[in-house]
């Protein structure tokens, strides 16, 4: 039998409440859940986590998904090391199908797939996932300076030759 993993924020909703037409979902993290979400995703903080989904039936017990995620998160700044809170709004899509109904399709461009199982579909996870990828990979505080980052100059071809007869 698989081990269930305890998510940090769960809002499980039946496909049966979803299907008598209740397809507006809206779903935001306790203070509790925020701080397990920090330690999750290894970042400082997340202040604020609210997300909205509105979804439509699809074929095969699948729904579409659209939604907007506003998140409040702390950030370390890879030039100073300094924390800094940093701001999260951005639409996105998703469609939810049933689990071992995923797409095989590895391109990039289509719509991501979230499985659900157990007849329902926890929409705290599937926020979880969006705030995981919403914010820079490479975090600057606002007003920090750039990292300037150089390549060593390529090396000629006769260099090696060159610094032998200069020894001579």
């Amino acid at each position: 039998m698989a081990e269930r993993i305890a998510l940090e924020f769960s809002r499980p909703v039946s496909l049966e409440t979803l299907r008598a037409g209740q397809l507006e979902q809206v779903v935001e993290a306790s203070p509790g859940e925020r701080a397990a979400l920090a330690r999750r995703f290894h970042i400082p903080a997340v202040t604020r986590l609210y997300c909205r989904f509105r979804l439509t039936s699809g074929p095969a017990d699948s729904f579409e998904a659209s939604g907007f995620l506003d998140a409040r998160l702390v950030q370390t700044c890879v030039a100073t090391l300094d924390d800094f809170e940093a701001s999260v709004a951005e639409a996105f899509s998703v469609r939810f199908v049933p689990a071992g109904m995923e797409s095989d399709d590895p391109d990039p461009g289509t719509e991501d797939e979230i499985p659900y199982a157990g007849g329902a579909i926890d929409f705290g996870e599937a926020a979880a996932e969006q705030l995981a990828l919403a914010p820079d990979l490479y975090p600057h505080k606002p007003g920090a300076a750039p990292i300037e980052l150089s390549e060593p100059e390529p090396e000629k071809p006769f260099d090696r030759l060159s610094a032998l007869k200069r020894r001579s």
